[in-house]
């Protein structure tokens, strides 16, 4: 059905990924969220033992709203970005060692990507691209040399 509303929807996410650094964010919000799922205390547990257990709840949060920010306003990519590194990091102390690893390095892949991120930027080419162009730009250099050369 390419006349359908599929057809229609997959360009128009296409346009809207390729104008900001979605797989950082993305990574980013991941983290969070794996962070967050990972804690299971109860909220008394929180309330007793203080700033430490509201330190668990409120990084990965921040991690998850820096990714969402990523997302949807990547003029301000590297605030987010190095904010989102920084408690990244944090989670190693606050929320079982980030995740367990695993949303404390999705935080941080994340913020890297996004911080790495250049919006107006060529697409890159291939290597066998580069190197048809190449053959291309020999293959019209030499019909110029032979004429140069009967032209001496």
């Amino acid at each position: 059905m390419p006349g359908g509303p599929r057809g229609k929807v997959r360009p128009a996410f296409r346009r809207w990924r390729a104008g900001r650094p979605f797989w950082g964010g993305l990574l980013l919000a991941l983290g969070g969220a794996e962070v967050l799922l990972t804690l299971k205390a109860s909220l008394d547990v929180i309330l007793h033992v203080g700033m430490q257990g509201l330190a668990g709840y409120l990084l990965p949060a921040v991690m998850l709203l820096c990714g969402v920010l990523i997302l949807f306003n990547p003029s301000q990519r590297l605030f987010y970005s190095v904010v989102g590194v920084l408690v990244s990091l944090g989670t190693w102390l606050t929320s079982n060692l980030g995740g367990f690893f695993v949303g404390l390095l999705l935080g941080v892949v994340g913020s890297c990507l996004t911080f790495g991120w250049l919006p107006d930027q060529e697409p890159r080419v291939s290597r066998r691209q580069r190197r048809k162009q190449a053959r291309a730009a020999k293959a019209t250099a030499r019909p110029l040399e032979r004429e140069a050369g009967h032209a001496a």
